[in-house]
């Protein structure tokens, strides 16, 4: 990431200072640029020398773990429990072997002699006392192999630990390098900065984003900032969205505690987003039991923290009487189209469950913002998992992410633009939202999508279809409500 910060000098002059990101070619001294709140680089410094003390303790580690002992251990382990599991079993089956024959013996004949039948009694009896023997006998030797694996992983988690204690301390002494300005002349380092905040430590490469370090770079030199502005160039990164020269704002993990501390004392803008405007809620349908409305793109299907008006709110207003927590599903505040919302807690309990079993089917409307390449027609399988580090974006991850399949079909395309619909077959936190702008997706982003894609007035998505099985009137009821996006009604 690359940001530009529009400064003014104290005799009033405009200028700008220019940043980017965490290192670029391995390097954060390069000429046009800022330099970092602190270098961490220099070979013979004090991260670096206590850096390649641990490295030492991972390669001691690797040796442990890839010596040809400790893997003849390990090997000897395998073949021991599975020599011992044949045995045992072997052996089993000629316990009841015996035995069958035994249990015939006994149905053949109508008289068995006392001796005979002690005989047999001795034979099981010796047959089992022989199994105890095996097993004891395996786990002696199995237990003496253990002792000896035990003694290379003692090892292995002491200097795990040892690791652990030295990569705390030194991420403790960096972050207490990090002495943070605001535009009041107050300092703060990372460590304290990031106290007051849930995770209370600062997360990897704190203060080394743009933003923060062309504020740091502001203030030092008694430049005022006026307006500030960051951009992704080059390639997107295979497990994030981020589009070449597009804007994106700080993120939330790593920079917003540290910006919310250095602007303090400079007069900022107030957040579009946090004004509350009034607007209206058509509604759609409406008995006794549901409710379904066409929410309008910048209002909250829920109050969330702040208290602004929502589509639970105003529902509220309109049906004093409804019990429960009405609201059954929910759609992002840019986007609009129809939610379902119940009036008793049965009907929403049913509707939840019909969430759950994906037996809802819902259809939307997106208008792209460029033109898809590719197939008009397909399933996009791409899983999201939410980045812990700027929520509420999603992430692409194949290991941990969670399945996130959505069908589209391409309806209209222009010089400029898609119109697509898009069926959700899962209802992932953003998942249209990414499969669309993703380059593994349709690689276009919905227009005016201010997380994945350009701002702009709205975003162009809009849940157009919804189909569900009525809670009260058992039948399968579907509502619509279209818009046109080519022509911008």
């Amino acid at each position: 990431m690359f940001g530009v910060l529009v400064v003014e000098t104290s005799d009033g002059k405009l200028g700008y200072v220019a940043a980017y990101s965490g290192l670029l070619a391995g390097k954060n001294n390069h000429d046009f640029f800022v330099p970092s709140v602190f270098d961490s680089t220099p070979p013979d410094g004090y991260f670096k020398l206590h850096e390649m003390e641990i490295s030492s303790v991972n390669h001691e580690i690797e040796s442990i773990v890839n010596s040809e002992e400790y893997r003849l251990i390990l090997r000897k382990e395998y073949e021991s429990r599975l020599k011992a599991n044949e045995e045992e079993n072997a052996f089993r089956d000629k316990m009841n072997q015996a035995k069958a024959i035994r249990n015939a013996k006994r149905q053949a004949s109508t008289y068995i002699s006392e001796e005979e039948n002690a005989e047999m009694i001795r034979e099981s009896q010796f047959m089992k006392a022989e199994m105890k023997r095996l097993r004891k006998r395996n786990e002696d030797i199995i237990t003496g192999i253990l002792n000896e694996r035990n003694r290379y992983e003692s090892r292995i988690t002491e200097l795990k630990h040892k690791r652990k204690t030295m990569s705390d301390a030194l991420q403790h002494w960096l972050f207490a390098q990090y002495n943070m300005l605001n535009a009041k002349g107050e300092t703060r380092n990372l460590c304290d900065i990031f106290a007051e905040t849930p995770q209370k430590i600062p997360p990897a490469g704190a203060g080394d984003c743009c933003a923060p370090k062309m504020l740091q770079y502001a203030f030092k030199n008694n430049l005022k900032p006026v307006c500030m502005a960051e951009f992704w160039y080059g390639a997107s990164p295979k497990t994030e969205i981020r589009h070449h020269l597009h804007y994106y704002p700080a993120c939330r993990g790593k920079c917003l505690p540290i910006l919310t501390y250095m602007m303090q004392g400079l007069e900022v803008d107030i957040d579009p987003q946090s004004r509350s405007v009034s607007q209206p809620l058509e509604v759609v349908y409406e008995d006794s039991w549901l409710i379904v409305v066409c929410k309008p793109s910048g209002m909250l299907s829920v109050p969330g923290r702040s208290n602004r008006e929502s589509v639970l709110s105003l529902i509220k207003e309109r049906c004093p009487e409804a019990e429960g927590p009405i609201i059954v599903h929910r759609l992002d505040m840019s986007t609009s189209g129809l939610i379902v919302a119940a009036k008793t807690k049965d009907v929403h309990k049913d509707l939840q469950m019909q969430f759950k079993d994906r037996t809802v089917n819902k259809r939307y409307i997106a208008l792209l913002d460029g033109v898809v390449k590719g197939d008009s027609h397909g399933i996009i399988d791409l899983p999201l998992l939410p980045d812990p580090l700027d929520r509420p974006l999603q992430k692409i991850d194949f290991e941990h992410g969670k399945t996130a399949i959505t069908e589209y079909q391409i309806l209209e395309t222009t010089e400029t633009s898609t119109l697509v619909a898009l069926i959700p077959h899962t209802g992932r936190t953003h998942q249209l939202r990414v499969h669309c702008a993703a380059a593994d997706g349709l690689g276009v982003p919905i227009k005016g999508d201010n997380l994945y894609g350009h701002p702009g007035e709205r975003l162009y998505l809009h849940a157009e279809t919804i189909s569900f099985v009525h809670p009260a009137l058992k039948k399968k009821m579907t509502f619509s409500k279209e818009i046109n996006f080519i022509s911008g009604h």
